[in-house]
């Protein structure tokens, strides 16, 4: 049985999951949280499946010794490529979620005999994840699946908000494969940092599905479900990273609100 006090384990390849780890700590703040961000391999979107899976285990066994009681893959490559892996790793060690079931999930019990869109990396559209997933729960979505690999590394890159920005989301949203979408699923933990640009070209007639907070929300009802939610403290959070930079440590102190302290924790010395 796992201790309700012990910290939940979130990783991404960089800046994306802090969207994820922000909305948990916002919903759940008692709760004390470790962030790992694999600077040093990200983005992930270009990368191959065996390179995910190898970099998701070396994460997974550092958040181990941490004792986590659950490990949230907050980021929708390693989500769609090292899941299985990493779930039958880790064991009856600790819980692990992605972020790609709570969002199916979602579009279920919304979306039936509907067309909705998703854009993502390529390593996320390109396994079909999302399309198997929506298939397999027999609602009658109409899935729209467009890669926009330029988005992740132009937000790493801290281009969101501007010019250069609003012409590459433009061209992509513009693209003729999702014409005719209801909603749009923001198949990054990237991407909610654009959302307000995405909301913009669609003028609020398409949906944008904020998948941090969906995916905030199944992480909190799985922890009340197993008695496991911490009530008790004021939540410490730990933020590593694979390779130390400046403009992380600046993003994560906008997405909290204070000045963070990153640990360096290289995953191959």
């Amino acid at each position: 049985m796992f201790d309700s006090s012990a910290p939940i384990g979130i990783f991404d390849s960089g800046i994306g999951g802090m969207t994820v780890a922000s909305a948990v700590t916002r919903l759940l703040p008692n709760e004390n949280t470790i962030y790992f961000g694999d600077t040093a391999h990200l983005p992930y979107g270009d990368k191959s499946t065996a390179s995910i899976q190898a970099y998701s285990i070396k994460i997974c066994n550092m958040l181990l010794q941490q004792n986590c009681k659950l490990i949230l893959i907050a980021c929708n490559s390693a989500s769609a490529a090292a899941f299985e892996l990493v779930r039958e790793y880790v064991g009856s060690k600790a819980k692990v979620l992605n972020v790609i079931d709570p969002v199916v999930d979602y579009i279920k019990e919304h979306y039936e005999g509907k067309t909705v869109g998703l854009i993502g990396t390529k390593q996320t559209v390109l396994s079909n994840v999302y399309k198997k997933k929506v298939d397999a729960i027999n609602k009658n979505i109409h899935l729209k699946s467009l890669a926009t690999p330029l988005l992740a590394p132009m937000i790493e890159e801290g281009f969101f908000d501007n010019n250069i920005s609003e012409s590459i989301i433009d061209s992509y949203l513009s693209d003729p494969s999702l014409e005719g979408i209801e909603a749009l699923i923001l198949g990054c933990t990237h991407y909610p940092l654009i959302k307000n640009q995405i909301s913009k070209y669609y003028e609020n007639d398409v949906e944008i599905l904020d998948t941090s907070e969906i995916v905030a929300h199944s992480l909190r009802a799985w922890l009340e479900q197993h008695y496991l939610v911490n009530e008790k403290g004021t939540g410490k959070r730990q933020f590593y990273v694979s390779d130390y930079t400046l403009s992380f440590e600046q993003s994560t102190n906008i997405f909290f609100g204070q000045q963070i302290q990153l640990e360096h924790y290289p995953l191959w010395e």
